[in-house]
């Protein structure tokens, strides 16, 4: 390979296009390695402000041709450099010759430097050609760095290693290499040799004292293998012509290492053959060995519950897993009033207006359910209550395969330390954070999934480690599903032993991207397999470090996401993200806190996590989509996990000396877990947090633990194909694209599903524009399109299936993006409009929306409810109590939590208001009165029940109210008629269409000047303009009242969208719902402490004078005075008492006032 500097690598389209546009000249070109064929590359060419991409395709012989138009004949060449010379003429089939390349930005040889790349803010150099490429002194030979200065700056990086490498006589070869040899190499490089020769050389000569030691050990394990094979077993021949060999080489070493390896792993199996032979010949009789039984799981212990029920009563609740019953006991009673068994619990309703509540509905007769609220003394009590209901269900559920499973996802920066003894913390979740409660914390998991960095121990070693304590703690015998290590990088996959054979298709990869990508120091390992049919991929990274290293971080993000192989083959060519079910990504990212170290401990020390998470790098950079694209992560409320003393966990050593100097490591967030499902799926979050007791490392362990929906191979209730009125079948009736591309390529979509015999593929798009610069609008209609047809047509199977789609290019087969789109919302007789984004290599590339039903014929519709869907969410809380429902009322509430992004509050992506203008005159609201105000809207399952970003849509709305050129823009397709009447939407006035909701970004909140990041996009910019909201107009707001004239007055408001507005634009939604959450809290405490009711929480504070933490405890479930009492610091501290002062004074009052005294308020008299 030449080493010009037009050829660009392996970059995505997107970057090329990126720095091919800011070239911007006619004839502007680059090289690039081919997506979609393995060897080929791409010719991307720059013309009339258009991107046209040719294929460079070798043929049987390595000959290298373009493919140009048709009646061009093609030309073979044997290098790169001479294509690229030849079609610098003209009439060579391109739509312009090659002028311009596009230089290669000067790759930066320390790895801990921030150099830039190709996606600088300054644009490439434009070097203008005549003649010969290579031989140009104005091309690329002059941009390439000195050889010497190369030379030197990786003999300083050598001496920085020595230090730290025992192998001081094996770096003394290297250096040797370095100083003499490697500009020699360089030159040989550079005319296009590939062979090093005199790397190779220095190689022999420093491996030369390894072939006695390895002909040493060859010799003895071959003697030992000659004892145990048959007598007339021949010698091998492979060791014979090795040591024939004369002069050791490279390639001799490397065959007696492959020697040896097969010799150890061959060995054991051959003495135990043998032996066992020699027993069955001779009839030897050996010692009996007692047989020894694994021990049985620990049976799960009775748990007791304190609850409230109704506004005074108290009652306890017994669960008792293993005999699937539930009881109610009131207080002053010594047997149950009521016991239920598992199978009459209909459905567990958690509210979110008070987290500490829930509500069960349970069979009665059979003609009438019956409801109970319970109010915990805690958030975390519920959700323990709720777990054990759970797995009470799944224990005694008659399926042979599982519907939800648990699984625990660890991380831990061991700091090349050994383990201590227990990690009995970090396996059961218990520390700081979001925490398993006591009774559900030795619950064991289905599937562990331990990630290490930094781990100095042996492979084998650490997988028993890991078993042994498991073991330990669980009384169960895991069973090892994979292993893979990247230097001192490891994951372990372990699972249950009945687990094991749900087991298959397990695949492992790793990626370095350590210096120059090639050392293993940094980077990542991954997992994929399939449980049962549910697809899962894990994977365990270490990202660059230093505080100022955030653009190396999310270039080694890229990396891994290009370079990491799992899963299924076929679907390769799609982003690693959509590959499976559920993804997880976790490990030491190493992304920091932008801000003073002692402004961060001081945060720390008052729990003000919010201030830091707002400058927490891996935050903005997601928030910046340049990492971890529709990615999720739990809510963290947990002290920064970097950089503790070693021995403790009290103080933060945030000064590192070195020999160049101090090197500050502010503590911050580096240890995380984020996850990616698929939409519509289940997956809940229930712990997410780090131990306080582990301090034998500088990181603290990091923890989280998953409910996750799976499902199994699905078994027909009729054979399939029985007759031809019983197929399914998937029928698109249009799909529209928009793609961010310089291209005008005609395009085609692919169609993948595990669904589907084998994939599928449209014709060429129908319609396509490209008015908007940077961007393309693709259309198809149905005859472009194919029918899909399932290789199952049951109702109960396809709800679970979901569709990948890949838009590609006709000329270059290359993807321009990928979705998923999930069949469940799908399903119908009529067709539904679905919406979602386009992604590629990590990147959003566009948006995909259109109109498809799915057709399942009515003998094949019966399904089941799974055991995960029995627990509901309900934010609107009523007070009064149902005794009685009828049964078909019982699923009346807000649907089960899943995997869904946050979207936008408009009707349709906001990609398309680049096209067709900002819909500022809709709202989502059904009345334009302010919707009533929940408490829960913060919350984790309220984020997962917000609109999908691959929903299904009712017809757009609001026509009426839509200003005369959008209307004429929507209507212009028929598939999106505007109606006349609102569905979903309503007219508004003229005031209320000035109501705009503020960008959810925290980037659009800063100063573009303050920042010094402007890489928004138009498709993240017009994010801006999807959003509308009920507040009342502010002056200078995002956008003014004006509606965009035009699609140039359209860009200038979305460029407008990057001026902040004035802090009221915001601030003011925050304030009131701050207002309402008191009032409201203070209307409850009112009416409880009124009349013959007891004193309340919030009256017993307001006696102290501490009524600001009224919202606080009354959120937390502190609205009792009884369980009040029992109140701790801790406690206290969750619910926002920050003052140590308060806490000892609310904790002091509490202790010296009796049961009856407690209701009549706290004594006054000062404490002696």
């Amino acid at each position: 390979m030449t080493a010009a500097s037009w050829y660009h690598r392996d970059i995505s389209r997107v970057v090329a296009e990126d720095l091919l546009a800011k070239a911007g000249k006619d004839g502007c070109f680059l090289v690039r390695d081919s997506e979609s064929v393995s060897g080929a590359y791409a010719l991307c060419l720059l013309f009339q402000r258009h991107v046209h991409t040719y294929r460079i395709l070798p043929d049987e012989e390595g000959l290298l041709s373009v493919q140009t138009i048709q009646g061009i004949q093609a030309k073979c060449f044997r290098t790169l450099t001479d294509l690229i010379v030849a079609y610098q003429q003209p009439n060579n089939g391109l739509v312009i010759p090659l002028l311009y390349p596009v230089n290669r930005a000067r790759e930066s040889v320390d790895e801990d430097s921030d150099g830039e790349d190709g996606r600088a803010s300054h644009p490439p150099s434009l070097v203008p050609h005549s003649g010969n490429v290579v031989g140009s002194t104005s091309g690329w030979v002059s941009a390439q760095p000195n050889k010497a200065q190369i030379s030197q700056q990786l003999q300083l990086r050598l001496q920085e290693q020595v230090h730290s490498s025992p192998a001081s006589d094996f770096m003394g070869f290297m250096a040797e290499y370095l100083n003499h040899h490697l500009q020699l190499d360089l030159e040989a490089l550079s005319n296009g040799n590939l062979q090093l020769r005199h790397l190779s050389t220095a190689l022999v000569t420093a491996c030369r004292g390894l072939h006695s030691e390895i002909d040493f050990t060859l010799a003895g394990l071959e003697t030992l293998a000659k004892v145990f094979d048959p007598p007339a077993s021949p010698r091998s021949p492979v060791r014979e012509q090795g040591l024939l060999a004369s002069d050791p080489d490279l390639e001799l070493l490397l065959s007696k290492i492959s020697t040896v390896n097969h010799l150890l792993s061959s060995l054991e199996k051959k003495v135990l053959k043998t032996l066992q032979e020699t027993v069955t010949k001779h009839k030897l009789a050996l010692p009996s060995v007692a047989v020894v039984y694994p021990p049985a799981a620990k049976p799960m212990a009775v748990q007791n519950f304190e609850v409230k029920v109704g506004k005074t009563q108290r009652a306890s609740l017994t669960v008792d897993v293993e005999s699937g019953t539930m009881a109610i006991t009131k207080r002053g009673c010594s047997s149950p009033e009521e016991t239920i068994s598992q199978d009459k619990i209909l459905q567990l309703i958690k509210y979110q207006s008070m987290q500490s509540k829930v509500r069960l509905v349970y069979d009665r007769d059979q003609h009438r359910s019956l409801t109970k609220d319970f109010i915990f003394q805690n958030a975390r009590k519920r959700e323990a209550f709720c777990q054990l209901l759970q797995l009470m269900k799944i224990q005694h559920s008659n399926l042979d395969e599982p519907d939800l499973i648990s699984v625990y996802v660890g991380t831990w920066n061991m700091g090349s330390a050994p383990p201590p003894r227990s990690m009995a913390s970090w396996l059961t979740s218990r520390g700081l954070g979001r925490t398993q409660d006591e009774t559900t914390a030795g619950i064991p998991h289905d599937i562990y999934v331990i990630g290490t960095q930094e781990n100095s121990l042996g492979d084998r070693e650490w997988v028993e480690f890991l078993r042994a304590s498991l073991k330990t703690l669980m009384s169960i015998d895991f069973r090892v599903v994979a292993l893979q290590c990247l230097w001192s990088i490891k994951i372990v996959v372990l699972v249950k032993p009945e687990h094991e054979r749900r087991i298959s298709h397990v695949n492992t990869s790793s990626v370095k991207t350590g210096i120059a990508n090639t050392l293993g120091n940094k980077g990542a390992v991954g997992v994929s397999f399939l449980f049962n049919g549910t697809s899962f991929g894990f994977v365990n990274c270490h990202l660059a470090s230093g505080s100022e290293k955030t653009h190396r971080r999310n270039q080694n993000y890229s990396d891994i996401l290009r370079s990491l192989v799992l899963g299924d083959k076929r679907l390769s060519s799609f982003d690693l993200t959509l590959r499976f079910t559920h993804f997880f990504w976790f490990g030491d990212l190493n992304y920091r806190l932008d801000m003073e170290v002692q402004d961060i401990l001081a945060h720390v020390n008052k729990k003000e996590f919010e201030a830091l998470l707002a400058v927490d790098q891996l935050t903005l950079e997601r928030e910046k989509n340049k990492v971890f694209l529709r990615f999720s992560e739990e809510d963290i409320s947990f002290p920064p996990t970097y950089r503790y003393e070693r021995g403790s966990r009290d103080n933060y050593v945030w000064q590192k000396f070195k020999t160049t100097g101090v090197r500050i490591n502010v503590p911050s967030w580096c240890d995380r877990i984020l996850w990616k499902s698929r939409p519509e799926t289940h997956v809940l979050c229930n712990s997410y947090g780090c131990t306080d007791d582990i301090v034998t490392s500088d990181h603290s362990p990091v923890f989280a633990t998953f409910e996750v929906g799976v499902t199994s191979q699905f078994v027909p209730r009729k054979a399939p194909g029985s007759s031809t009125e019983s197929l399914a079948c998937i029928e698109w009736d249009s799909i529209e694209v928009i793609v961010k591309t310089a291209s005008r390529s005609k395009c085609y979509i692919e169609f993948h599903s595990y669904c589907l015999e084998e994939s599928q593929r449209s014709g060429e798009n129908s319609s396509q524009s490209s008015d908007i610069p940077g961007f393309l609008k693709l259309s198809w209609s149905a005859k472009q399109l194919p029918v899909l047809s399932p290789i199952l047509s049951d109702l109960e199977y396809l709800l679970d299936q979901h569709l990948l789609l890949s838009i590609k290019g006709m000329d270059s087969c290359e993807s321009y993006g990928e979705c998923c789109i999930a069949m469940r919302s799908m399903i119908g007789s009529l067709a539904q409009q679905f919406e979602t984004f386009l992604f590629h290599r990590g990147e959003e590339t566009g948006s995909m929306r259109g109109w498809m039903k799915v057709r399942v014929p009515k003998d094949r519709r019966s399904t089941r409810e799974r055991l995960y869907e029995w627990i509901s969410f309900e934010t609107d809380e009523t007070e009064s109590d149902f005794p009685t429902l009828p049964k078909p009322a019982l699923r009346a509430v807000r649907s089960r939590p899943l995997s869904l992004p946050d979207a936008a509050s408009s009707y349709t992506n906001p990609a398309y208001f680049i096209f067709e203008g900002v819909p500022n005159t809709w709202a989502q609201c059904p009345s334009p009165s302010e919707p009533p105000y929940s408490p829960a809207s913060d919350t984790q399952a309220d984020r997962h029940l917000g609109h999908s970003p691959c929903h299904r849509l009712q017809s757009l709305t609001g026509a009426q109210a839509a200003s005369s050129s959008s209307k004429e823009q929507l209507q212009r397709s028929s598939h999106y008629p505007v109606s006349e009447t609102t569905s979903c939407g309503h007219q508004l006035s003229l005031s209320q269409t000035e109501r705009h909701k503020r960008p959810k970004s925290a980037i659009l909140m800063r100063d573009p000047q303050m920042s010094g990041d402007c890489s928004l996009t138009a498709l993240h910019m017009a994010w801006c303009l999807s959003d509308v909201d009920t507040q009342p107009p502010q002056r200078g707001s995002c956008l003014g009242a004006s509606q965009p004239e035009g699609r140039k007055n359209l860009l200038r408001h979305t460029r407008s969208a990057l001026e902040p507005p004035p802090q009221s634009c915001w601030e003011g939604a925050r304030s009131q719902r701050d207002t309402r959450r008191l009032n409201r809290a203070r209307e409850w405490a009112i009416s409880c402490g009124s009349g013959d009711h007891p004193w309340s929480v919030v009256m017993w504070l307001s006696r102290l004078g501490l009524e600001q933490y009224e919202a606080g405890l009354y959120e937390n479930g502190w609205d009792d005075l009884e369980f009040f009492r029992n109140i701790t610091d801790q406690d206290l501290l969750d619910a926002g008492v920050l003052s140590t002062t308060h806490r000892k004074l609310i904790q002091a009052k509490l202790h010296e006032s009796s049961p009856r005294s407690l209701q009549q308020g706290p004594s006054l008299k000062p404490n002696p």
